[in-house]
């Protein structure tokens, strides 16, 4: 054990926990039934924003040791690995053989069993769904020790209580993921740039149906007739014949330097100039396009190019802030968010528009029907109640903000909007009656007591 100030990605907030880092199975059954710390929550490599991966004062146990590959189905591409196993070894390992994570969120770098805990989802949602449509089971490790296998049909109550369920139902062990067979490493890519919000949702609406991945990035700060113009990208895994036809082998792409950021930045860096200088550089820079190959790494993964870059944020981080809003309140909702970002001096480095498509059975998964906006927000003075302030925006329009990478909403807000909460606790009490699994946004968001 070993007694040390974690973080979030976005490194706020920052809290002591007693890290255990077990090199073995067994050692987590070990650890939990030694009581070695009040309670305990698991922890990938640390990429949810918040506190969800926090455990102040009590025991935060670390994956990234368990990372072995227990099976592969060469036929079907199904492959049996540990929690700790994270996309990027997945990529490795499997791509030159043909296959692709099914589902995968802006970052490589992070574990199955952290994908599954927050049933992250990708640029494919819209057709495809989240992680949790492609694991057939999976085993958890609960609080008093049992091992327990779970899938749709067998326990299912607690397989969709543990998808989404951040960790607190117990620690995932190890999974069986259906892989995507692909023909190369790249993606042929239509780039489409819109005026206004009103063009970009058009633009996903008649485009959407006929590409597996959508996403755009939209200038958070532009303002009056200009909010919500937008990138939009459309992309889908190129054939071989197609890469070989651009000159291109389809299954090595360009080898690149990965640069770092080496210190935390000056608070000063960004500001609402220089955030709105780099939209309008961004903006004027693309042009409409189709068909273009793009490689994996920087259609999925631009920003991993760059190690460290959460210090570009100085050093009291930033807080993500994701949110969902249902179609029809969509247009709407999205307008005034971005209306009240960009009169606020409050720039969002990076800001992510997506379309939703239908929820799951999860019981805490974020992602519902309808548009979901992702922002990078500094933390400086009063960012937490202007987060709450979206909050209330938010929850009048039916939206829901995103567990993995929350670090301000309250329980109340929490409560409305997530409607299944009870049906959660219920679950997650019959598995740990002794309260052992906790985390700091558990207690935060009244999940579990305080106590």
């Amino acid at each position: 054990m070993t007694r040390m100030l974690l973080g979030g990605w976005g490194r706020y907030p920052v809290e002591t926990c007693q890290v255990f880092r077990p090199e073995r199975r067994a050692a987590v059954a070990e650890t939990l039934a030694a009581n070695a710390a009040p309670t305990f929550v698991a922890r990938g490599l640390g990429r949810s924003y918040g506190d969800a991966a926090l455990n102040a004062g009590g025991g935060v146990i670390v994956h990234d040791r368990l990372d072995r590959v227990l099976d592969f189905d060469p036929v079907r591409g199904v492959l049996q690995c540990e929690a700790g196993v994270s996309i990027a070894d997945i990529i490795r390992g499997w791509l030159p053989r043909g296959w692709f994570p099914p589902v995968t969120p802006g970052t490589k770098f992070v574990t199955v069993g952290g994908a599954i805990a927050a049933d992250v989802h990708g640029k494919n949602h819209h057709r495809d769904g989240t992680i949790s449509a492609f694991v057939d089971e999976l085993s958890l490790l609960t609080a008093d020790g049992e091992t327990l296998r779970c899938s749709r049909t067998e326990r299912p109550d607690v397989f969709w209580a543990t998808v989404g369920g951040m960790g607190l139902t117990g620690m995932i062990l190890d999974a069986r993921l259906r892989l995507r067979p692909v023909e190369s490493a790249w993606l042929s890519v239509d780039y489409r740039k819109a005026r206004d919000l009103d063009e970009t949702l058009g633009v996903f609406a008649s485009s959407d149906a006929g590409s597996p991945y959508s996403v755009a990035w939209i200038d958070c700060l532009a303002r009056g007739r200009a909010t919500g113009r937008a990138v939009i990208m459309h992309g889908d895994h190129a054939p071989a014949e197609a890469v070989r036809a651009a000159g291109r082998a389809p299954f090595v792409i360009p080898r690149r330097h990965r640069v770092a950021v080496p210190i935390d930045l000056p608070g000063v860096f960004l500001n609402p100039l220089t955030v709105r200088l780099f939209n309008a550089v961004y903006y004027a820079a693309h042009g409409d396009a189709r068909g273009r190959l793009v490689d994996f790494e920087r259609f999925f993964y631009p920003l991993d190019g760059v190690a460290h870059w959460n210090r570009l944020y100085g050093r009291h981080g930033f807080a993500q802030y994701q949110v969902v809003l249902p179609p029809d309140e969509g247009p709407r909702g999205l307008r005034m968010l971005l209306e009240r970002l960009s009169g606020s001096g409050r720039p969002s480095f990076l800001a992510v528009l997506k379309r939703l498509g239908p929820a799951n059975a999860g019981l805490l998964s974020f992602p519902r029907e309808g548009y979901t906006l992702a922002l990078d927000l500094p933390v400086r003075a009063g960012v937490a109640d202007f987060l709450r302030e979206l909050d209330r925006l938010v929850l009048a329009r039916g939206g829901r903000v995103y567990l993995a990478k929350d670090a301000t909403t309250t329980p109340h807000s929490l409560r409305a909007m997530y409607p299944r909460l009870d049906e959660f606790r219920a679950v997650k009490a019959r598995l740990d009656p002794r309260g052992v699994l906790s985390s700091s946004l558990a207690r935060r968001l009244s999940i579990v007591s305080a106590a």
